[in-house]
């Protein structure tokens, strides 16, 4: 369809048929809501909860035909007027100058209906954000309004409002909320899909470009990494909410009481909601994948019912297996000829002329629907790989050249079209990652990666009958490449990743030496100054200067006298041969000291600072104002320090926190940026994203004014930290908690909006929404 100006009707239409999908789904919806009730009810549980539960069951039998009449009215209110633009809780109207306080009623009403939208869009956000497009495109805007009826919290508003009216109870909500979320995020994922299919068979952008919905900038600060939530939403944290402000967003026009400067409770509201939207980026992705491979066979059960309810392995008809085969060595031949004779690369429209050739060719040799279904479908998936534009041109070859040993796995293994977790997936989802930064046009692919990438795909079509073990051998292989590749090959960031470990290596010493001395002057009366100068200055030089000369090397040697010269010196002098001794050590102490400081980096003024502290405590022992150290302990402390190394704690169980790291700025330098502030504080989910970055893939990071793409190119023990390496070579370092805290503000953003894999199942999906016959043709 052509749609060079607005078509008002068709989104009309598109609004209507929303509506009746959600409500052709609410009998079924309401009916579970009261199985869980009952499920809950029968439970054991403790006499308070068993009343609850009661309550709860007693109250949703009593009113669910009132809450499934109220769902059904709202629906149609919101199709006929739009969604509301009110809260939940009437707001009392002020004058611009009145502040006053929002009760706790509405808060927790507004937060209700917040996991509820999130509940919804964590399953739903993908298809919501090809109607979102489809919708705008037809409507010729560039957003849907903000409270749009399709937007995801004005259902959960005619929810909860509906839930309310009937007489249930918030508290009753709340036990019940597990149930609810899965069937309304089921039921409004359905809605989306169905709404979409309809859009594209009307030749509605049949293939939405997401991007333009993608926000980087820091006038988004909150926006979500692309991929994890293409939500209702998307300007979570701005100062000026305008259109498409999600939910827990309050809105752009109302009393300044509910929103203002005075009203912390509802600013309390709206960070929940912000929090709650960029949890679980983990499992949001894993759930979107899920999602989308659940409608993949959901779609070709429907032509194909025998598709996909086999678990176990299936061999392949004879006539399919030498066809495959055949297809296989053409390709081998002609790409290794191509190679060969120095031809210009194959072509991407050569290649996909190639396999819709090939295609035709497998299908007649095919001896069942599944296996023409299962041809159908991965050639759908290599043509969007082989048309993906940010695979360099020289790599597609290799990706192209797996389509028939994954044709293989597919048909023999029902579960690839099953699980995100099947090897091969992962093996052309890490590949892929690894060479698709933002600008394909601009990045060079190594050598030696172009290499490994040629070896993997020559191992997996050399051995065609093992099925997942190959692609699972050649992950485990590609994973240790990765890891000596930048860091002896690549020569961007073979560098940074020496600096990175020295700075691990020096942090983690540090933290050791630290707990030694702690533990080694416990019980020694060590005067205060004297003991804080050893933990928070003189174990991060112990740290450098192991680091630079080895734990038994002369220098090393030197500071750990110098410790002990120094703990002497502080001990209580009582004789004045004892002041005399110390006198005529204090010169080259205090030059060791300077020269250990100097080399750990610390600046003239910090090194007088502490030189003039640790004067006072020196004073304090000539008066005899400390205690007296015996002989024998300070021979014990020195005998001691001798051997530190080997009394040191495990390296596995220091944790490098930003509390304890001591001078990371003493690490920055033109070859390495350290990265020390910024961001915002880290949910335990940002966190737990941070540990699971995967060396390789690529990134948009926004410091300093400078917006790059860079490459996870090392991550340290336990992944505590992890260095990020631009094109150029700047190299970039993060301390885990502030990687998170990136991660969280959106200032550091993943290249792939998704998985290479999903991304062409989804578009794998539009194409068969549109003609789902092609499957069996």
């Amino acid at each position: 369809m052509a749609t060079g100006a607005p078509n008002t009707n068709l989104a009309s239409q598109a609004r209507r048929l929303y509506t009746e999908e959600l409500v052709k789904g609410l009998p079924a919806l309401v009916q579970a809501a009261l199985d869980g009730a009952r499920t809950l009810f029968e439970k054991p549980c403790e006499h308070a909860a068993f009343q609850r539960r009661r309550d709860m069951m007693q109250g949703l039998n009593a009113g669910a035909q009132s809450w499934h009449r109220g769902l059904v009215n709202g629906l149609r209110h919101a199709l006929l007027h739009g969604g509301s633009t009110t809260r939940l809780g009437d707001l009392p109207s002020m004058s611009p100058g009145q502040l006053t306080l929002v009760d706790d009623d509405t808060i927790e009403l507004e937060i209700v209906t917040s996991r509820l939208a999130l509940a919804m869009m964590d399953r739903a956000s993908w298809e919501f954000a090809d109607l979102r497009s489809r919708v705008a495109h037809l409507e010729g805007r560039n957003e849907l309004d903000a409270h749009d009826m399709l937007r995801a919290h004005v259902l959960a508003r005619i929810v909860f409002e509906a839930w309310r009216s009937s007489g249930q109870t918030l508290a009753s909500w709340r036990e019940l909320q597990p149930v609810l979320h899965e069937e309304f995020a089921l039921l409004v994922e359905e809605a989306y899909h169905e709404t979409n299919r309809w859009l594209a068979e009307h030749g509605v952008l049949p293939e939405v470009d997401l991007r333009p919905f993608i926000r980087r900038s820091r006038t988004h600060p909150g926006a979500l990494p692309a991929g994890y939530a293409v939500s209702d939403g998307g300007g979570a944290g701005r100062a000026d909410p305008g259109p498409g402000s999600g939910f827990g967003q309050l809105p752009a026009a109302g009393p300044p009481s509910a929103y203002g400067l005075g009203s912390g409770l509802m600013r309390g509201v709206g960070e929940e909601t912000r929090m709650m939207t960029r949890a679980a980026p983990l499992a949001r992705g894993r759930d979107h994948a899920e999602a989308v491979l659940g409608r993949l066979n959901r779609l070709v059960g429907r032509q194909v019912p025998a598709f996909g309810n086999s678990t176990r392995a299936q061999a392949l008809s004879p006539g399919l297996a030498r066809a495959i085969d055949t297809a296989e060595a053409g390709i081998r031949q002609r790409m290794t000829t191509t190679a060969a004779d120095a031809e210009p690369m194959v072509t991407t429209p050569v290649m996909l002329e190639d396999i819709q050739q090939r295609k035709q060719q497998l299908k007649k040799a095919a001896a069942t629907p599944e296996e023409r279904a299962t041809i159908e479908i991965v050639a759908l998936l290599f043509q969007s790989i082989l048309t993906e534009e940010r695979i360099p041109a020289a790599m597609r070859v290799w990706f192209a050249r797996l389509q028939m040993p994954v044709l293989r796995v597919a048909v023999t293994e029902p579960d690839f079209f099953a699980t995100v977790d099947h090897p091969a997936r992962r093996l052309i989802d890490r590949m892929g990652a690894c060479v698709m930064g933002f600008d394909s046009a601009a990045q060079k692919v190594g050598d030696a990666l172009e290499r490994e990438i040629k070896r993997i795909v020559q191992v997996v079509e050399a051995y065609p009958d093992t099925g997942r073990r190959v692609f699972q051998t050649v992950l485990t292989e590609f994973e240790k490449f990765l890891e000596h590749y930048f860091r002896n090959e690549n020569e961007a960031t073979r560098h940074g990743v020496s600096l990175a470990q020295q700075v691990e290596q020096r942090e983690t010493l540090a933290i050791q030496y630290t707990i030694e001395l702690r533990r080694m002057l416990n019980d020694m009366p060590v005067q205060e100054g004297v003991r804080q100068f050893l933990f928070h200055v003189w174990a991060d030089v112990l740290a450098t200067t192991a680091v630079r000369y080895g734990a038994q090397g002369q220098e090393t040697r030197t500071m750990k006298r110098a410790a002990a010269d120094l703990i002497w010196s502080a001990s209580a002098k009582v004789t004045r041969e004892e002041r005399a001794e110390v006198i005529r050590r204090l010169p080259p102490l205090l030059k060791s000291l300077r020269e250990g400081m100097a080399s750990a980096g610390m600046d003239a003024e910090r090194q007088d600072e502490q030189i003039q502290q640790l004067n006072n405590s020196l004073a304090a022992a000539f008066t005899a104002k400390t205690a007296a150290i015996p002989d024998d302990r300070l021979r014990e402390l020195m005998e001691r320090l001798e051997t530190l190394e080997e009394l040191l704690p495990d390296a596995e169980d220091v944790r490098i926190d930003e509390s304890m790291v001591l001078d990371l700025s003493g690490h920055q330098s033109a070859d390495l940026e350290v990265v020390l502030d910024g961001g915002s504080m880290p949910t335990p989910a940002m966190l737990a994203w941070a540990r699971e970055l995967q060396v390789g893939s690529w990134f948009m990071l926004e410091y300093r004014e400078r917006h790059e793409a860079v490459q996870l190119a090392w991550q340290g023990m336990r992944r505590q930290l992890s260095l990020f390496v631009s094109a150029q070579g700047r190299c970039v370092l993060f301390q885990q908690q502030r990687l998170a805290s990136y991660l969280q503000a959106g200032l550091l953003l993943p290249a792939q909006d998704e998985a290479l894999t999903v991304r062409a199942t989804r578009s794998a999906l539009a194409k068969l929404d549109v003609d789902a016959s092609r499957l069996l043709n």
